[in-house]
């Protein structure tokens, strides 16, 4: 295969569904050695087999994010198998429990905050110290969520998470451009994947309401938000550090006073 990452590795945490997994097959069609990481071992080898099925090269590494141990054994076992790692995307994540801030428990405060931002903290940590260790630069993308840019009433754990994978997007990306290393990060809006269909597709009215949350007149697909993070990870997008780009068909646009 060639392609924008010929001969590129790359980690993909979250992998086992959605954004994740459609991000591993095109990034593999697109050339990369593609690790693939979560907690759910099924899921992640029937992933694995899609990629494969298309001709790719890819591994699966059951990843805890949340676990420095895990994710530090993520990067070795990446290492060992390909020598290097090139790219990354940090997906994994979870929403919660949506809840008024007064009926939060701590438990599930901390389960979202040690998923989605520490996570993407101790994911950052070891992809960073390989790369400069390898010296070649490398480029890595972190999902945030327009939730990261907005207020969410009945989820400040997971909008808390998200505003700051933000803060962690823009503090590595200046720490670390000095040695080629290019950190971003992607905000979607309302996608089509399981977590959305938990929170969004109840009912009829529920998801027509969200719908029409959306100007461009649909909810965003995997793929949409795959290839903007291909580009991210790609040398196409060469100049770009420390930002984000938003794919929320309109979302963040106006006001929501449609559908």
């Amino acid at each position: 295969m060639a392609g924008d990452l010929h001969n590129k590795v790359a980690i993909i945490t979250g992998g086992t569904s959605g954004i994740g997994a459609d991000s591993a097959v095109l990034f593999a069609e697109q050339g990369a050695k593609v690790v693939i990481a979560g907690r759910r071992e099924a899921e992640g080898k029937k992933v694995l087999d899609q990629v494969r099925a298309k001709g790719g090269d890819a591994i699966f590494v059951k990843t805890d994010v949340s676990k420095a141990a895990d994710v530090e054994a993520l990067v070795k076992k990446t290492v060992e198998k390909y020598g290097r790692v090139d790219t990354a995307f940090n997906n994994a994540g979870i929403e919660g429990n949506w809840k008024n801030i007064v009926d939060q428990s701590e438990a599930e405060w901390d389960s979202v905050i040690d998923i989605n931002l520490k996570g993407v903290w101790l994911c950052l940590k070891y992809q960073i110290t390989q790369m400069l260790k390898q010296g070649t630069g490398g480029t890595i993308v972190n999902m945030s969520s327009v939730a990261g840019l907005m207020g969410t009433p009945a989820a400040a754990p997971y909008g808390a998470s998200k505003h700051g994978v933000l803060a962690l997007t823009k503090t590595a990306a200046l720490e670390c451009a000095s040695k080629k290393i290019r950190v971003n990060a992607v905000c979607p809006a309302v996608i089509e994947t399981d977590m959305a269909a938990r929170l969004f597709f109840v009912d009829q009215a529920t998801t027509d309401y969200m719908r029409g949350q959306h100007p461009i007149g649909r909810f965003g697909t995997s793929r949409d938000i795959s290839e903007a993070v291909l580009w991210l990870a790609s040398e196409r997008s060469a100049f770009m550090t420390g930002h984000h780009i938003t794919l929320d068909g309109g979302f963040l646009a106006g006001p929501k006073a449609r559908g």
